[in-house]
């Protein structure tokens, strides 16, 4: 569960740390679900491209993150207290309450983000993973909002525009294949890469 505590003061501090070399701009705002759970696509650029999307969103957010990032127990703490949710990618099984935390977010009404690729892919896309995605298609019907970030360097700061997509439901595909492609093709487009 995302603590008051800790995500509020580290959202303000994001704000002050980042706004010197990075000028946001967000658009679609009014696509992001208001009384329902649902999954954030968002393209994967940067490592930065998470607290970015943390100050983008007007609430707070869970991430699926690799447990890696959770291993040193003061910081994997901290990291949880913001919204993180370790996965371990090799292992699946070991991190089953993990993801019926997911579950348990989406059950509620919060937004869960996923990054489709598992990793950051700088002016392209990666091999999409739907290891976690397919998890919550058999589980639970929320909506997906795919998720454009694009950078460009500034004359003094990085420009970086963010457009949350309209959102999709898995029933307007047929299978995980076509369904990933139609929101990869989205991602894509929001993200400037065509």
């Amino acid at each position: 569960m995302v603590k008051a505590w800790a995500f509020w003061p580290t959202k303000r501090l994001a704000q002050v740390v980042l706004a010197p070399f990075f000028s946001i701009r967000v658009q679609g705002k009014e696509n992001l679900p208001r009384d329902t759970g649902f999954v954030l696509l968002p393209k994967h650029q940067r490592w930065v491209d998470i607290p970015l999307l943390s100050l983008a969103a007007s609430r707070p957010l869970y991430y699926v993150a690799k447990y890696e990032l959770f291993r040193i127990p003061p910081i994997g703490w901290y990291l949880k207290s913001l919204g993180g949710i370790p996965l371990n990618r090799a292992q699946p099984v070991r991190t089953k309450s993990s993801l019926q935390k997911v579950l348990a977010a989406l059950s509620s009404g919060q937004g869960v983000v996923v990054f489709p690729e598992g990793t950051y892919y700088e002016g392209k896309i990666g091999p999409v993973r739907t290891g976690v995605i397919r998890f919550i298609l058999n589980r639970i019907e929320v909506p997906y909002v795919p998720v454009g970030i694009h950078y460009r360097k500034g004359f003094w700061r990085t420009k970086v525009n963010i457009r949350f997509g309209a959102p999709i439901f898995a029933s307007s595909a047929p299978g995980l294949a076509s369904f990933m492609e139609e929101i990869m093709k989205k991602i894509v487009g929001l993200s400037g890469l065509v």
